[in-house]
């Protein structure tokens, strides 16, 4: 082996640690990030953990959050999944580290399918990985989002292979990459990049109709698709689950026809509408993906002691006064809820784009631009109400996922591969150096130019006012001087990307006058590159971000209440009404809550809270076997209620009140006596249409044991009963057994699981025993085993056919 061409990739491996550790050098004495998101997650996944702990095994169900629901999209392992060692083995530095890596080593592999020189490859790559988005979303802990971003380029690479006749590699990268795609669990980021990929396609497709090379593009797309189910296919535990859930998920359709308040509801196939386009990008705010805090940067920002708002509160409550309230001030003026930062790609790497765009001919470019505007149109949400709605209403999936604002990773990742690509062609002697010149002329010019129209246009369309300025208009001139404020950010940063553009710029007119070398021009690029993004990431995420490993590890300390709570050792549930039960992980951490904190929590289970439990309903609260409340007193300490009147863990019934439809279903938990009665939707359960409840008033009913996935009760009454059992009806995994045979259990109270009961002395036993992991399980290996196969036997049949020529 010649170790001289594998020496760039060697030497991108450790620039790429190198940076990776640098930027997050906390890490090297053990520190973390104490992402608020993760922070939750923790309070979701102790049980699971503790349960893995003891057990050897995986529960794929959870009763410590939402009453109990599936577990697979919050952490779960499955048989056959070789690619998570596979995952481990790429990611081996320290988190956040790790993600960087990941960014860095994906776009280099892209970089080199597109043939680009291996140290522009490693100048493309940190270009990438330091964009301001894809650092500062650690903060709120969207790991996994990065995740599936870091594995983008890596797809892009394999797919881009086969379109140049390398097959077999661009088959076995694709599958592969595919597959670390799909196992990084975002399936939102997959899915923009599945728009991407499209646009790659017509793009080609559009190409091959014009060269009449038609047949040569199917082959090449039926490889790609065979790479792709097998790379899904790798996956298949996890997507059958995934799916199978989605239905009963917030993501699936809700069957209810009312609001909470009575009024019709409008009937959708996915998420509302309002929530889809929440997150929505105004078309101003699209400048500061290359003008930093055009819009006011993140929702807070700190300003130093020249801006009007530190001099004002200096001047009316003093120096200390100023310096604290100075540190965190309102001054995004956009219209999303929360922003952490702006997705602020460059300006330098947007100016090399737009560089692309005049010096970049054919199929690669066209990609690239489409690409790019496309998902800055649809980033737009809500302010592009036309294109928006028919994604919604007319695309599959997209009413499925929310925050359509970040689809703009589609752009951060278009925007750098095009703007390298013009590095390479603006360094290829292959171009003459007067269309060098007329290219940068015009990428001054038009990106210049698009910089001083947003500066205007912000000042005289715009009104600088944000949601949150109510907060500061006890103050007289408060309200003024943050506007001030915000229109100084707007005018530095614009000042401040023209700049970086004309070094840039300056940089390669001296190649272009033969004053400058080319590997100074590099250095110069990459320093210029890295100065521009990272200075802008240091503003939001920083060493100061860091704590002791300990604090993250362990985020939660029981409290007096908790303790309290936690001498109890029956079986019950909590809820904690100091904050909002349906974004509360931290309780599950302790105990088995009504609440917790999840994007795909059960749809029944939301409604349920929306409809019933937002009005205090006390017989819900009872069913669900809400034994304490925790409430917060005049000093915000939390205390303890203790609640008499819950009905347990399982119960007979004296009644059933049969109704037709979920709606019905819904209302009648409105004024139903949870003790006696049970509702149900006969619709859905016909065989108890004519069945009665016979009632026995000595007969009782209890929970012997309980397990995560395995609840056994006892039971004895002279006469058959109907028992509803305080757990979370989910029939695609959970099987009722009575003495040992297998009995068909019914969904009552719209969420709870009610039973049949022989007269007599019975053991009733519910398991959760999902099918779809053996089924999967089998598919991943059978995938796995394809594409090994495939790709190994092509290979020796290509060397055979070479050496028989």
């Amino acid at each position: 082996m010649n170790l001289k061409k594998f020496l760039p990739a060697i030497v991108a491996i450790v620039i790429f640690i190198a940076a990776s550790v640098i930027y997050f050098h906390p890490v090297l004495k053990g520190q973390k990030i104490p992402q608020s998101d993760i922070t939750q997650f923790q309070g979701m996944v102790k049980e699971i953990i503790d349960f893995r702990a003891e057990n050897d095994a995986e529960p794929y169900w959870t009763g410590a959050s939402f009453s109990g629901m599936p577990a697979y999209q919050i952490s779960a392992y499955y048989p056959n999944d070789f690619v998570r060692s596979l995952d481990s083995l790429i990611r081996f530095l320290p988190r956040p580290a790790d993600y960087t890596f990941l960014y860095f080593l994906s776009f280099f592999v892209l970089m080199l399918a597109l043939k680009v020189e291996w140290r522009l490859a490693i100048l493309g790559s940190l270009a990438f990985g330091f964009s301001t988005y894809l650092i500062i979303i650690f903060i709120p802990g969207h790991n996994a989002k990065a995740h599936a971003i870091g594995y983008m380029p890596l797809v892009l690479a394999g797919i881009l292979w086969i379109f140049q006749r390398k097959y077999i590699l661009g088959f076995l990268i694709t599958g592969l990459s595919m597959a670390l795609e799909i196992y990084a669990n975002h399936i939102q980021m997959t899915y923009y990049l599945g728009f991407c990929l499209l646009i790659l396609g017509i793009v080609e497709g559009i190409n091959a109709i014009k060269q009449k090379t038609l047949p040569e593009f199917f082959k090449q797309v039926s490889i790609i698709l065979i790479a792709v189910i097998l790379g899904v296919g790798a996956n298949s535990s996890r997507l059958l689950a995934m799916k199978e859930y989605a239905d009963a998920s917030t993501r699936g359709k809700s069957e209810l026809t009312i609001n909470p308040d009575g009024s019709p509801k409008e009937v959708t196939k996915g998420l509302d509408k309002d929530y889809i386009t929440q997150f929505s990008y105004s078309k101003l705010e699209t400048f500061n993906l290359f003008i930093p805090r055009f819009m006011g940067g993140g929702t807070v920002e700190k300003l130093d002691k020249n801006s009007e708002f530190y001099q004002l509160i200096e001047e009316k409550a003093g120096k200390k006064v100023a310096d604290d309230y100075s540190k965190q001030v309102l001054t995004y003026w956009g219209d999303q809820p929360i922003v952490e930062a702006p997705a602020y790609i460059g300006a330098v790497i947007f100016f090399l784009f737009f560089l692309g765009i005049f010096l970049v001919k054919g199929r690669l470019k066209q990609w690239l631009v489409a690409a790019t505007i496309f998902s800055i149109l649809l980033s737009w949400g809500r302010n592009f109400e036309f294109l928006t709605n028919f994604f919604i209403d007319y695309v599959p999936l997209y009413n499925k996922f929310r925050a359509v604002s970040s689809i703009q990773v589609i752009a951060e990742l278009c925007v750098p591969i095009l703007g390298i690509l013009a590095l390479k062609n603006f360094f290829s002697s292959e171009i003459s150096t007067e269309e060098k010149k007329n290219a940068l002329k015009n990428a001054v010019y038009f990106f210049g130019g698009l910089i001083v129209f947003g500066f205007f246009a912000a000042h005289f369309s715009a009104t600088f006012e944000g949601l949150r300025d109510d907060n500061y208009k006890d103050l007289p001139g408060l309200i003024d001087a943050v506007i001030a404020d915000r229109k100084h950010l707007l005018f530095s940063d614009s000042i401040r990307s023209i700049i970086f553009m004309l070094i840039a710029a300056t940089l390669l007119w001296f190649v272009l006058q033969n004053k400058l070398k080319q590997v100074f021009v590099f250095v110069g690029l990459g320093l210029l590159i890295l100065v521009d993004q990272i200075s802008v990431n240091k503003r939001y995420l920083n060493e100061d971000d860091f704590v002791s490993a300990r604090k993250v590890e362990k985020p939660f300390t029981a409290s007096e209440a908790d303790k309290l709570i936690l001498e109890d050792k029956s079986h019950f549930r909590v809820a904690n009404f100091s904050t909002n039960l349906m974004e509360d992980g931290a309780t599950s951490y302790f105990h088995q809550s009504i609440g917790g904190y999840h994007a795909a929590k059960m749809r029944r289970y939301q409604e349920l809270f929306e409809y019933q439990i937002a009005k205090q309903n006390m017989q819900v609260l009872n069913m669900l076997n809400t034994k304490y409340f925790m409430i917060p007193d005049n000093n915000g300490v939390l205390q303890v209620q203790q609640n008499p009147e819950i009905n347990g863990n399982v119960w007979f019934v004296n009644s059933l009140q049969k109704v037709q439809n979920a709606t019905h279903e819904m209302n009648g938990l409105d004024s139903l006596d949870t003790k006696n009665q049970a509702v149900i939707d006969v619709s859905k359960f016909p065989d108890l249409k004519n069945y009665n409840v016979q009632k026995d008033s000595t007969a009782t009913i209890s929970l012997e044991k309980y397990g995560v996935t395995n609840l056994t009760y006892q039971s004895n009454s002279a006469k058959e009963q109907f028992a509803v059992f305080s757990e979370i009806y989910y029939d695609k995994g959970w099987n009722a057994y009575i003495d040992g045979k297998l009995v068909p259990h019914y969904r009552v109270n719209y969420v709870l699981r009610g039973l049949k009961i022989p007269a007599g002395n019975h053991t009733i036993i519910f398991k959760f025993e999902p099918k779809v992991i053996q089924q999967g399980s089998l598919i991943s290996l059978s995938s796995y085993a394809l594409l090994l196969l495939i790709s190994v036997g092509w290979f020796f049949y290509e060397q055979k056919k070479g050496a028989n020529n």
